[in-house]
């Protein structure tokens, strides 16, 4: 029973977000520090998504073959490579690390 208490009160949040959302003046939304923010945020999250999922196992701060694999990328991106090859670039450097012991 606790579970399904669980999901009606997560569906009723949900619905509550949104509806925050829908809710707030067009004003506000115009604002150039709102717009600024509103898109710097989503390249901020994914950020911090990367470096949390390449330097963590756990609660351990961990350097490994994925370090290696996302230096990659970024020299990738730096050298504005197409999407694939950055990719390719990464899965190529952390592999080659992982089978050389890393």
């Amino acid at each position: 029973m606790n579970f399904w208490i669980a999901i009606a009160l997560t569906a009723v949040g949900c619905y509550l977000l949104k509806l925050a959302g829908l809710l707030v003046p067009a004003a506000a939304l115009e604002k150039p520090l709102v717009q600024r923010l509103s898109a710097l945020l989503p390249v901020a999250l994914l950020a911090a998504l990367t470096a949390q999922q390449t330097f963590s196992a756990g609660d351990a701060l961990v350097v490994d073959a994925r370090g290696a694999g996302l230096a990659a990328a970024a020299l990738a991106l730096v050298l504005r490579a197409p999407f694939l090859v950055v990719v390719a670039a990464a899965v190529a450097v952390t592999a080659g690390v992982r089978a050389l012991g890393g």
